[in-house]
């Protein structure tokens, strides 16, 4: 077989795994990112009803990182050892009762611990799915395939405003606040696919009952052929570059969950209704899910990773200084959108670095330290925006530290170009 007739073959194997594992995985993090995340909704009537302010909001909001940070390292080593499959049907189970009993938070205390369970129970999640994803795709294409995956964050984004300020509206049902119910109805989904995981999952290629032999055989040669040398995982957490990405990717993050915590309290200040919050809310995440993928195909075309990341930070930054100079108005909703697409098309580009620099248990590693340390942006870009709001009475402040945490990013990951020395990709997937 010549070489073009091989690439193609492996192209075509690597596209059927794509369109069996990705949607799947994507359902998953939908389901994930909507338990993280629904609290921005519930604060709509949340706050008030057990006393919480701004700034113990935003702290709690937040919280859930510290708990995600702890155990973000150790889930994904027991992942790498156990199998992708088991472990992560352990963390949904978990989560999925964690978030589902926060719907009977009374007070500042039971807020804080039960955001922080959350996140020590999903801890290893998004790591995991990343490293699970090196199993399966080869690094000339990772970024594409990263972008399908991710599409599910922004995804979780559009259909939770409509669906979490639908759910609202059942207050008084059963005597339950709507934003009980929303805790509820969102928890359940995470219980019942974790067993689903259990049936359809395979923990790698070698395993995937739906591979015949020979494709399996070509799929591990491709992935040996792209793969970095392994090593154990002190070399992994050890790595200066490692830290450094999770510096760069802390600003990414400091600005999205910045953002995201508080968006729909800004939406509604803008005078919408509950109903209608949801629904605005979710058009700036629809436009950045396809201008995501389009990025990331633009990465795998040409090679590239560094300047897709600094550019999209930069569009990030200026879209979040455009929305605090506007106040709150449409003109603001539209910078936000700008600032959304340019956070998230940055936030796609910097997770091809690690997977570049590190293979075998340093991976698993690695990636997770990267996550959990700039995870904790997640803790302080809510707790910061909850701050400022509180002390200055308004949201413009808080949004012009983030865009000063994006272009922090930017200047940390020029820094860390040479050192990187990202391969360029051979011919990208199709």
């Amino acid at each position: 077989m010549n070489a073009d007739s091989l690439a193609a073959q492996e192209d075509a194997i690597f596209v059927k795994a794509a369109w069996r594992l990705i949607p799947f995985l994507g359902l998953l993090y939908v389901v994930n990112f909507l338990d993280r995340v629904n609290v921005g909704f519930a604060a709509l009537t949340m706050n008030k009803d057990i006393g919480l302010g701004a700034e113990a909001y935003g702290w709690g909001a937040g919280i859930f990182f510290i708990g995600y940070f702890i155990f973000e390292v150790p889930s994904n080593v027991i992942l790498e050892r156990v199998g992708a499959r088991l472990w992560i049907f352990r963390i949904m189970l978990s989560w999925g009762v964690v978030s589902a009993a926060t719907a009977f938070v009374h007070g500042a205390t039971s807020f804080y611990v039960l955001r922080f369970l959350l996140g020590a129970m999903e801890a290893g999640f998004f790591p995991g799915i990343m490293l699970y994803l090196t199993y399966w795709f080869p690094a000339s294409s990772r970024a594409r395939f990263n972008s399908y995956f991710f599409f599910a964050i922004p995804l979780a984004s559009a259909i939770g405003g409509p669906l979490s300020s639908a759910i609202l509206q059942l207050g008084g049902l059963a005597q339950l606040h709507g934003w009980q119910w929303l805790f509820l109805l969102e928890g359940v989904p995470a219980c019942v696919l974790a067993f689903v995981v259990l049936a359809y999952l395979p923990d790698r290629p070698g395993s995937a009952k739906w591979l015949s032999e020979d494709e399996r055989r070509i799929v591990s040669a491709r992935l040996t052929r792209d793969a970095v040398a392994p090593s154990d995982l002190w070399s992994g957490l050890g790595d200066l570059r490692v830290w450094w990405i999770a510096a760069a990717d802390f600003g990414i993050i400091f600005a999205l969950y910045g953002i995201g915590f508080w968006l729909p309290q800004i939406v509604k200040a803008m005078g919408f209704s509950n109903l209608q919050t949801g629904f605005v809310v979710a058009c700036p995440y629809i436009i950045c899910a396809f201008a995501m993928v389009a990025w990331a195909r633009s990465s795998d075309a040409r090679g590239e990773r560094i300047w897709h990341v600094v550019v999209a930070a930069l569009l990030g930054a200026f879209g979040l200084a455009i929305a605090a100079l506007m106040h709150a108005n449409a003109f603001s909703l539209v910078a936000l959108t700008i600032a959304a697409i340019g956070i998230y098309a940055a936030l796609v580009s910097i997770w091809t670095l690690p997977s570049s620099i590190l293979g075998g248990t340093a991976a698993a590693g690695g990636i997770a330290l990267i996550n959990s340390l700039a995870n904790l942006g997640g803790f302080v870009g809510p707790y910061v925006m909850g701050w400022l709001r509180q002390s200055t009475g308004g949201y413009e402040t808080g949004m012009a530290v983030l865009a000063a945490g994006l272009l922090t990013s930017v200047v940390l990951v020029l820094t860390l170009a040479r050192s990187l020395a990202v391969p360029t990709p051979a011919v990208a997937v199709d």
